[in-house]
């Protein structure tokens, strides 16, 4: 990824690329939990979206899980329909770097996964995750029920408020329903699993949260 700053000024609608109607190809199977990388997926499994800088580290955290039954590396947020790593990387694109996570609601909750979330990042910078500097590295939460769009909520007030009391600042993190999430390329995909020393900036403040419940997330590498 990227370790280079780039002003961190997102597109508007006209100002985006135009992209292209084909999407990404990738793999039809998950390489580490050989499970279905694209749906339709079982029934009564819910999918989240999360934002949380390079999305390689990110996607390794969330296949740990317990009750995690897939994981997609993507782009979401922005304007321009099925973009490519460069076209999102120039940010032109208005996209951020996501990870779908289709999970299993009676073996891990959206709590749990709200957990995983904002003890694995810095939520208080803006348009950045350490070294990865642009707004296709900012911190978003995209919701795909209206109950999770109240969960989400009420977990970045909660931990604002232990965030603030151990001297950081504001959460940053942009919550929003999900409009679309595209794919990234297929050498994105599970990256870490093919690549296991590779470039990896996930890294939390060290501050717990106590949103959620049943599980531990993986500690950051």
């Amino acid at each position: 990824m990227s370790l280079f700053g780039r002003k961190p000024d997102m597109p508007t609608p006209d100002t985006a690329l135009p992209g292209r109607d084909q999407a990404v190809p990738v793999r039809g199977r998950h390489t580490v939990l050989d499970t279905p990388t694209i749906g339709p997926w079982p029934a009564g499994y819910a999918t989240a979206v999360f934002g949380m800088g390079c999305f390689w580290g990110i996607e390794r955290l969330f296949w740990q899980l317990p009750g995690v039954y897939s994981t997609a590396a993507g782009y979401a947020g922005g304007f321009t329909e099925n973009p490519s790593y460069e076209e999102v990387c120039s940010g032109r694109t208005g996209h951020t770097e996501v990870v779908q996570v289709v999970y299993d609601p009676a073996r891990i909750s959206y709590g749990d996964l709200l957990v995983a979330f904002w003890e694995n990042h810095d939520p208080t910078q803006l348009n950045r995750q350490h070294n990865d500097v642009g707004t296709q590295y900012r911190s978003a939460i995209y919701t795909t029920t209206p109950e999770q769009a109240t969960q989400a909520q009420a977990s970045r007030d909660a931990y604002e408020v232990q965030l603030r009391t151990a001297g950081l600042g504001a959460v940053t993190t942009e919550i929003a329903p999900l409009t679309a999430f595209y794919y990234a390329e297929d050498y994105h995909q599970q990256y870490l699993q093919k690549v296991p020393y590779g470039y990896c900036s996930m890294a939390g403040t060290g501050v717990a949260c106590s949103v959620g419940t049943g599980v531990s997330a993986p500690a950051a590498h």
